[in-house]
């Protein structure tokens, strides 16, 4: 198990779970998950850099704050479809180091752009869309670690490879605030910036919100070169996972997920520059890190809930549970003729990062049990080894690609929350229209997942042995 490459790899056989495979498989997703928690906070530095940038001199309206808010969603979430197919063409242990490696490039960049206020507003635009390498992480690696377990173990294997690295928002929003206000790496990193807050001055080092990463990448990256493992089980060509664009369930699956991913990640990105907005009384970043908090330790902690009840049971009710968070930051927003409250507007949204994690997890989870029920009828004259190694495949490619698409929604939420600003003043059309989608997503998982008559609650849904 210490080679880089497994030649022999049977995590559905109890004997070599046990004995060889079960330790090296968590060696590799124990390894993942700090590489995946560094991609996430370079992923969505942006949300709180962008909040300083006008008080250390930087012009930029409020939409093109808006902006470069959601523009490392919109890179992030395109590089995911292209991440998702990587691991069976490169190796999980290659593709890990490497794709962790190239998050120093827009950590450098962040660090030399912000230190002069003459940088123009394309070097920043282009920056946030480098920092979409971090989001593109995601899928790779939740499609490696997905190969690595058994179906029994799968569901909570991915919840704490997803749920502890998207701990990568909250350590970033916790992280950054405090590293800005010394000179960490002085004197390399440059001098300080004067910031003037409501006619205060103070001095920042916001350049330390991208250098504080570097070390971290680099020894991340190395542990994932020496100390993970490529599948030569897991190869698969292009051409070969390509087989999931023509499969239904792949697009149903991608729609739920970007209503609770999409949701996860568009509030993560969404939330400071909101409520800064929204209530510019209240300092927004010395908080802004608890939501995604909530939302990651609701993911990797409630994993084992979808395994035990039925990601479909549980993703009926998280999109129940969506729908009360909307109406609830509608009238703390003073929708419904109520007078606006900070302190329900922030229950509000913790609530809706809670159950953005339960989903997360309870969708992935419902990823692999749907492929191998679809696969005998997929694959009717083939044999329950070829149909097995079929449905792996196919769902470790569907889950990096759901990821991908579902990471628009970290785009089309901030955006969707600035254009509402700018046309009426405040954030109700954008609510109403997340209320819509989130009750287009409850009536699709019923219609296909949940109810007693689907697929996944058929009388003849079995599960066939591996051999």
């Amino acid at each position: 198990m210490s080679r880089p490459v497994l030649t022999d790899w049977r995590p559905e056989d109890p004997e070599f779970w046990s004995t060889t495979g079960k330790a090296a498989a968590r060696r590799n997703l124990w390894i993942s998950v700090p590489n995946l928690l560094l991609a996430f906070s370079v992923w969505m530095v942006w949300s709180m850099v962008v909040a300083k940038l006008g008080l250390i001199g930087f012009k930029f309206t409020t939409d093109q704050l808006f902006w470069l808010t959601a523009l490392p969603a919109l890179s992030g979430a395109t590089l995911r479809i292209f991440y998702s197919f990587m691991v069976p063409i490169f190796g999980g242990r290659r593709w890990t180091a490497l794709s962790t490696l190239s998050l120093v490039v827009p950590a450098l960049g962040i660090g030399l752009a912000v230190q002069n206020p003459d940088t123009p507003y394309w070097a920043f635009v282009a920056l946030a869309l480098l920092c979409g390498l971090g989001g593109g992480n995601f899928a790779s690696s939740m499609s490696n670690i997905a190969f690595f377990f058994p179906k029994a173990e799968k569901g909570n294997a991915l919840a704490i490879n997803a749920g502890f690295g998207n701990l990568g928002f909250s350590v970033m929003q916790f992280l950054v605030p405090l590293v800005i206000t010394f000179g960490l790496f002085a004197p390399v990193i440059g001098a300080p910036q004067i910031a003037i807050d409501k006619g205060v001055e103070s001095q920042i080092w916001l350049q330390n919100a991208g250098f504080v990463w570097i070390p971290f990448l680099l020894a991340s990256a190395a542990a994932a070169w020496f100390g993970m493992n490529d599948l030569s089980s897991a190869k698969a060509s292009f051409a070969t996972q390509a087989v999931i664009f023509r499969r239904k369930h792949n697009w149903l699956m991608c729609w739920l997920y970007v209503g609770t991913f999409g949701s996860f990640i568009g509030f993560s990105a969404a939330f400071p520059l909101l409520t800064k907005t929204l209530f510019p009384e209240v300092n927004a970043l010395q908080f802004a890190f608890l939501g995604p908090l909530v939302g990651a330790a609701s993911r990797a902690l409630t994993g084992w809930v979808s395994d035990r009840w039925g990601g479909e049971n549980v993703t009926q009710i998280v999109f129940g549970a969506l729908m009360v968070g909307v109406l609830a930051v509608l009238y703390s927003v003073g929708g419904f003729g109520a007078e606006p409250s900070f302190v329900l507007f922030f229950a509000a949204f913790l609530w809706l990062f809670f159950w953005t994690g339960v989903g997360n997890a309870s969708t992935f989870q419902m990823i692999p049990a749907i492929v191998r029920v679809d696969m005998p009828r997929l694959m009717p004259q083939a044999t329950a080894a070829v149909r097995f190694k079929a449905s792996e495949m196919e769902a470790a490619a569907i889950i990096g690609f759901s990821s991908a698409i579902g990471a628009y929604g970290g785009f089309f939420i901030p955006k969707a929350f600035g254009d509402s600003m700018r046309a009426t003043g405040g954030p109700e059309s954008a609510l109403y229209a997340f209320l819509a989608f989130y009750l287009s997503c409850a009536i699709v998982n019923w219609v296909f997942y949940a109810r007693k008559r689907s697929m996944l609650h058929s009388p003849t849904n079995t599960t066939e042995p591996a051999a």
